[in-house]
């Protein structure tokens, strides 16, 4: 026996979508149901609302300058020019004078303001015993530092 093939469906066509219609207007109402409904309006809501009194304003407090703080007793030494928060240390850039392992040193910024001993240095990821002038050194900090954070030697 012969099979017979089927025939092909046509493609059908895509529906298109019907255009958005207007909305409905609304109908008016008369003039009288809307004065019968304002009239039966609550009255008590309004006579909980105190009367509106006129009071003067009250003075603005007198301007407060913020208090600066004076600079840590010591000298200026350096810049925090990067932190790597992951590891918690600091690159500093020395601008001058010498830092050696165990000064004490300050680092003061916007929002830092902390002091530690000087633990390690290590310039190019080799340890040294101490750094000069305008050399760039990393160091274990023992709190958060900011790019732009000043160095104080105590």
């Amino acid at each position: 026996m012969a099979t017979r093939k089927k025939a092909k469906a046509k493609p059908k066509a895509k529906r298109r979508k019907a255009p958005a219609r207007k909305p409905a207007a609304r109908k008016k109402t008369s003039a009288k149901k809307t004065a019968a409904r304002k009239k039966s309006a609550p009255k008590k809501a309004a006579a909980k609302r105190a009367p509106a009194k006129k009071t003067a304003r009250p003075a603005a407090p007198p301007a407060v300058k913020p208090q600066t703080t004076a600079a840590p007793a010591g000298e200026r030494v350096g810049i925090v020019t990067h932190y790597f928060s992951h590891l918690g240390v600091a690159v500093v850039k020395l601008e001058h004078g010498m830092l050696r392992t165990g000064d004490m040193i300050h680092f003061r910024g916007h929002t830092t303001d902390f002091s530690q001993r000087v633990g390690s240095l290590q310039v190019n990821h080799q340890p040294v015993s101490a750094v000069g002038p305008n050399d760039d050194f990393g160091m274990k900090v023992i709190d958060h530092a900011r790019e732009g954070d000043i160095v104080y030697k105590t």
